[in-house]
């Protein structure tokens, strides 16, 4: 609520059959500096998690981590542009609230990632390729990550409209950053991974970490 409202507000009380004299308990004076160091440290809060969640893939997924940090740069430009086109075209800039979102909103672009890949763990520990595993395991978790994000969409709509302030701030940047990910996913992430897992590349190197068997052939005309 900004001082013209408080002030609107006031009056309409004053109005009353019991008029009810409205006094501030407490004023706080924000400086644009504070606001601006307070904005800057939220950043670097982001990016420090973001580094820290990439040490921990590429433990977990070696050479794939490469292609999380490639949608994650997507995912980061797209956001870019869509805080600008909402910037100019409403009254919704993005502040210290919206930063608050889209940091949020990283660990549940990172769990899309993770729910992907360990189903195509799985595959490969079944003793399929990654060029075969790949599609497969993105079809059999689409529909998973797909319901995950359209929650936290809805959720973030509802508390869009039943909010006020700067929590309109933090619903309205998480739900644009749920939106991206469903996008850089589909668009982005499914073919970067299986075009380099067409390569054959990843299958010449130990990309999760685990020893695969190689099923062996029966000979011929003898039992499966």
């Amino acid at each position: 609520m900004d001082e013209s409202e408080a002030r609107s507000l006031a009056r309409v009380i004053d109005r009353g059959a019991f008029p009810v004299r409205v006094e501030p308990a407490t004023v706080q004076t924000v400086s644009a500096t504070l606001g601006q160091d307070s904005l800057n440290a939220s950043v670097v809060a982001g990016l420090v998690g973001v580094a820290l969640v990439l040490v921990m893939l590429v433990l977990f997924y070696r050479w794939l981590t490469l292609l999380v940090l490639a949608g994650m740069v997507v995912w980061g430009m797209l956001i870019y542009s869509a805080s600008a086109f909402i910037s100019e075209t409403t009254n919704y800039a993005l502040t210290l609230a919206g930063v608050t979102g889209i940091i949020v909103s990283v660990g549940m672009t990172v769990d899309s990632y993770v729910i992907y890949f360990e189903r195509l763990k799985d595959e490969v520990r079944h003793g399929r390729t990654l060029k075969n595993s790949a599609p497969r395991a993105f079809k059999a978790t689409w529909r998973t990550i797909l319901a995950a994000n359209l929650i936290s969409a809805i959720g973030a709509a509802v508390l869009f409209v039943l909010s006020v302030g700067s929590v309109r701030g933090f619903a309205l940047y998480l739900g644009v950053t749920t939106i991206c990910d469903v996008i850089v996913l589909w668009f982005f992430t499914r073919p970067a991974v299986i075009l380099f897992a067409d390569t054959g590349w990843l299958d010449k190197r130990n990309t999760f970490g685990l020893e695969v068997p190689r099923r062996e052939l029966a000979p011929e005309g003898g039992a499966s």
